[in-house]
């Protein structure tokens, strides 16, 4: 690798001579025809700084660590790596994965081999929103979870709480508003003409569950509709095999009882209903009108008519994991030295499953 010290001596002048001009501090200070030796020769044989070097001086790894569960893996969250390596990017710094494939017992390993490697922030992603053991790292180091919230955190938003023990590092978290989503999706329903809006929970998600049947009973409130449990069911899984059975208990009912649209809990469970209205006979959206979660791109595109659904805003949040990490190492968070936990928007993404409902009440 093509040094300070080798430019020096070919070009024949002093170490501290290169450094000024590789670092643009070279104006009134160098010659200009040695300046430009100089830089053509770092051009030619591409020189590199050496970030050790720099490091050590700066004490700064201009390194970001990230520690997923299976989110490098599932190409429906790995937005959230995108995100956040395009904003580390951005500011200079690289980001360094470990995955641990959903093997809760190599978490610790894996933040240990980062630390060890001198990260400047730490980022934990979970490929769902659920609380997320903070990791134990020293109080100079930041962290945030990502689609994650502290177990001792606060049931919803706001200020989270600290890391583990008094001198832990605080513990910024950023999740999905799934309420404000849930509560636009239904709203959406609503203003199409729809008063009997069913709803498909999903019960292995509690968090995002309990979030997303809040928005669906705020929005029909507001409404001034009521929630009717009758119209209510729940799936064990967000698997498309497990919205069959609840399908047919919401739908394979007389046109009075049954809903004339549906809020599904995630765009695998509309694709079950999809499915069972096609068996009974029903045409989305002319006796159906059907909203989904998630946005996943093989499931709402691929649905015909196109799932009309609520976008996970998985790089959005991947970026902001990062520029909180950035903050806190520039010593500048916008909240002083209170942890923050960010609820980002969810839009919701328009396609052809909606429409006014066949016999208007």
């Amino acid at each position: 690798m093509l040094t300070m010290k080798d430019i020096a001596a070919q070009v024949g002048v002093s170490v501290s001579s290169v450094s000024l001009v590789l670092n643009d501090r070279d104006a009134g200070r160098v010659n200009r025809d040695v300046a430009s030796r100089i830089r053509e020769l770092a051009d030619t044989f591409g020189y590199v700084p050496n970030q050790l070097a720099r490091s050590l001086k700066s004490k700064q790894t201009q390194t970001i660590g990230l520690v997923s569960d299976r989110v490098a893996t599932v190409p429906f969250s790995s937005a959230m790596l995108a995100g956040a390596q395009e904003a580390a990017w951005r500011s200079g710094y690289v980001l360094m994965l470990v995955d641990t494939g959903g093997n809760e017992e190599m978490q610790t390993t894996a933040v240990q081999s980062l630390l060890q490697r001198n990260v400047d922030g730490l980022i934990v992603a979970a490929t769902y929103h659920r609380t997320v053991e903070a990791p134990k790292v020293p109080s100079s180091t930041p962290v945030v979870l990502l689609d994650g919230r502290p177990d001792t955190g606060p049931a919803d938003g706001g200020a989270a709480s600290g890391g583990a023990g008094p001198d832990a590092a605080p513990t910024d978290f950023v999740v999905p508003d799934e309420e404000r989503g849930a509560y636009d999706a239904v709203t959406h329903l609503v203003q199409a003409g729809h008063r009997r809006i069913g709803f498909c929970t999903v019960r292995a998600y509690p968090i995002a569950d309990a979030l997303r049947t809040r928005g669906y009973r705020r929005a029909l409130a507001d409404a001034g509709l009521p929630a009717d449990p009758a119209l209510m069911v729940t799936a064990e899984d967000a698997a498309t095999a497990c919205a069959i059975a609840p399908a047919h208990a919401l739908l394979d009912r007389p046109a009075g009882e049954r809903p004339t649209a549906v809020f599904c809990f995630g765009d695998q469970i509309a694709m079950g209903f999809y499915q069972v209205a096609r068996s009974l006979g029903l045409t989305v959206p002319t006796d159906l009108s059907i909203v989904g979660f998630d946005n996943q791109e093989f499931v709402a595109e691929a649905l015909d008519p196109g799932l009309t659904t609520v976008q996970l805003p998985h790089r959005a949040m991947g970026e902001w994991a990062v520029e909180r990490i950035l903050r806190r190492i520039d010593g500048s968070p916008a909240t002083g030295d209170a942890p923050v936990g960010h609820r980002m928007h969810c839009p919701i993404v328009v396609r052809s499953s909606v429409a006014p409902p066949r016999d208007p009440p």
